[in-house]
């Protein structure tokens, strides 16, 4: 529009200007509207889902706590198909499968584990279902299988309590140098105040003293 136009010429310009562009102006209104309102639902309504799903794994533990397992499989179940992308599913089948890895229940654990590794929505999570995995691989003596397990990449946190577990299995395998050089590797990803240390470094000396003899 020309700045140095009449009054009368800008009010006609303007008028033409509407009417060419007027319905997209107001499409774009509602159009934004609709945008922020739908916007804002869906973070109410995520709001709300992740309130119920927190509601829903406290009610797991309580369930865990008083015994209850069959509650406590229901609610994780539902929590596992209503409310995967939240991390209280996988707060939940952590639990629950520790419980029932308690209870001699190692295929059912398994079941959920393995449930957490591959769905969860935080690495911490999966890691951790993972390093579980390993543990109860390793009291049924599925020693191969834990190991493949172990050494699949982690996220930093995990790489020294991976490695332990690697020298674990090792060791009930009788392969000591093998077990020797996973505790090595261990202590070295770990940080120098870790309280795990004085442990680790036992069973790296345990283990060099029966290489030598």
């Amino acid at each position: 529009m020309d700045i140095y136009a009449s009054d009368d010429e800008k009010g006609e310009a303007i008028k033409n200007w509407w009417r060419e562009n007027g319905r997209s102006v107001v499409t774009g209104v509602v159009l934004g509207g609709a945008v922020i309102f739908g916007g804002r639902y869906w973070i109410n309504f995520q709001h709300a889902k992740t309130e119920q799903a927190a509601a829903m794994y406290q009610q797991v533990q309580m369930n865990i706590s008083d015994d209850d397992l069959t509650a406590a499989e229901d609610l994780t179940q539902e929590l596992m198909q209503s409310h995967s992308s939240t991390p209280y599913a996988a707060f939940a089948t952590l639990e629950l499968a520790a419980e029932q890895a308690r209870k001699d229940q190692p295929a059912a654990a398994l079941e959920y584990l393995k449930w957490t590794a591959d769905k969860a929505k935080l690495t911490g999570q999966k890691d951790l279902a993972r390093l579980r995995m390993v543990r109860v691989l390793v009291d049924q003596g599925e020693y191969e299988q834990a190991l493949q397990l172990a050494q699949q990449s982690s996220s930093e946190g995990f790489i020294s309590l991976f490695a332990e577990l690697e020298g674990d299995i090792y060791l009930a395998q009788e392969s000591k140098a093998e077990a020797f050089e996973a505790y090595r590797n261990a202590l070295s990803s770990m940080d120098e105040d870790d309280p795990r240390k004085t442990l680790l470094e036992m069973k790296r000396d345990d283990v060099a003293v029966i290489n030598e003899s």
